[in-house]
């Protein structure tokens, strides 16, 4: 699989925070600072010359573009990896590093293109939320799983049934990768989208996603809940507050609560 680089000049970072949200709604997976350049990374069949027009569109700044080999990239990025703490809480590592004997929960990843390494504030703002609540034999989905982190961490706290959906398939088998790296027992991973959970109900929904696909499946996420349930959201910028909160309580959710880290969001509601 190759994957398509581009490096922008970096913006401050209230608007880079906000370039990041607007490419990863065009199918940008991941991204990185070097040298005050923004690299965003795509799948090559997935850049289009609309989606090239969307960036133009939204960053006017010089663009340099460059095709990434899968290994060539995935080196480049384990060299750079670090470990992620997160409040005293939960340690996110790869498997080359340290075990973290400080915190009461450690997650080990294999660092690849997927999203959800902990470097994010999204993925922070969800595990520190997640502190905060009971999952002692609940039923948990993880909608947009990336590498499983959240997945994981909902098992290791006690949840009964789990599962992880993710249409991306570096996603998927980077999540079973993670599994066994945890040797964690209970975690079903599917491939697709919100269709695989139609029909049974989970407890909880933990979605670190985007807005675009928390207001596509805003309804659907409140079907798949039993009442009390719980939906967990990230991905979302402040500015986009009021659209998620106003589409939540369309479906039919209430109960709700919105914690911030810099430009981005938590979003907890219940049914």
């Amino acid at each position: 699989m190759k994957y398509i680089q581009l490096r922008l000049a970096e913006p401050d970072a209230e608007k880079r925070e906000i370039l990041i949200a607007g490419l990863a709604e065009e199918g940008f997976e991941s991204f990185e600072e070097d040298a005050g350049y923004l690299l965003a990374y795509i799948q090559a069949e997935s850049y289009t010359e609309q989606v090239a027009l969307a960036v133009r569109a939204m960053h006017a700044g010089t663009v340099h573009k460059a095709e990434i080999a899968q290994q060539n990239w995935n080196a480049e990025w384990e060299a750079g990896f670090e470990p992620v703490h997160v409040d005293g809480f939960c340690t996110i590592r790869a498997d080359f590093h340290a075990a973290d004997t400080n915190v009461p929960y450690e997650i080990i990843i294999t660092p690849k293109m997927s999203f959800g390494t902990g470097h994010h504030a999204t993925t922070r703002l969800m595990i520190q939320q997640m502190k905060n609540i009971d999952f002692a034999g609940k039923s948990v989905l993880d909608f947009g799983t990336g590498t499983g982190v959240l997945a994981i961490l909902a098992k290791k706290l006690g949840a009964g049934e789990v599962l992880a959906i993710d249409n991306d398939e570096w996603s998927y088998e980077n999540t079973l990768e993670n599994i066994a790296a945890n040797k964690v027992n209970g975690i079903v991973v599917k491939k697709g989208s919100l269709e695989l959970a139609e029909g049974r109900k989970f407890d909880i929904i933990l979605a670190n996603i985007n807005r675009h696909i928390l207001l596509q499946y805003m309804v659907q996420m409140h079907h798949v809940l039993p009442e009390h349930g719980m939906l967990l959201m990230s991905g979302i910028l402040d500015a986009d507050e009021q659209i998620v909160l106003t589409e939540a309580r369309h479906a039919g959710f209430k109960n709700t609560s919105v914690f911030a880290e810099g430009k981005w969001l938590c979003i907890v509601v219940a049914r």
